[in-house]
């Protein structure tokens, strides 16, 4: 069976998550600028980057490589013609996390945006530990009400085959598997979004023995 990820257009992607009532393209975006700022490193790798939101917030100037993984190789298309302008930083990297966590490269920083929710905890261990990064930094959203998970627009049924995928996140037990991967939690912040829903950021550090 294919991933469903394989099959949402980019274009009913980013325009659900831009609705008014969703709002969760711009919400990222500027999390994803203080992703980007927050810590000194020069490699920087996003896992499920999608169409490349945030991307315009790196600096060539600090970073010396951005690699984007997705496993929809059209989102990572327009990722390379959009950032154009990153060409010799940005690398995009067509890998199913799920099944070839082993292709990653190490880099300093991992970003993981709505991407946990998608693969389970399990697979995102195996990606960090792969990667092996100083720093992590993701994004997870949570229901503060009892609705349903996917916001209501004219674009849902775009996202019907989901649910295969989907695990509700919860903060406590992504901090938990960090843990047990080697990870402790550095900061966590929430930003409210309309329909009940909430985007909480978590940052990781790796531990040093």
């Amino acid at each position: 069976m294919s991933n469903p990820w394989k099959e949402i257009s980019l274009d009913d992607y980013e325009k659900h998550m831009s609705l008014g009532s969703v709002r969760q393209l711009q919400a990222m975006n500027s999390i994803m600028k203080e992703q980007f700022a927050a810590y000194p490193v020069d490699t920087a790798i996003v896992l499920g980057i999608a169409g490349g939101n945030g991307l315009e917030h790196v600096s060539s100037d600090k970073y010396r490589k951005v690699y984007g993984v997705d496993i929809n190789a059209d989102y990572l298309r327009a990722v390379s013609q959009r950032y154009g302008q990153l060409s010799g930083v940005l690398e995009c990297l067509h890998i199913d996390l799920i099944n070839e966590a082993e292709r990653l490269p190490q880099t300093k920083l991992l970003i993981a945006n709505l991407l946990i929710e998608y693969i389970g905890y399990g697979a995102f261990q195996r990606a960090v530990l792969q990667t092996a990064p100083e720093y992590v930094s993701c994004v997870i959203q949570i229901n503060t009400d009892e609705g349903q998970w996917v916001s209501e627009s004219p674009y849902l049924h775009a996202f019907d085959r989901l649910d295969e995928v989907h695990h509700q996140m919860e903060e406590a037990a992504l901090t938990a598997a960090m843990n047990e991967t080697g990870y402790s939690l550095t900061l966590q912040e929430s930003y409210p979004l309309p329909n009940g829903k909430a985007l909480v950021r978590l940052d990781y550090k790796k531990h040093h023995h």
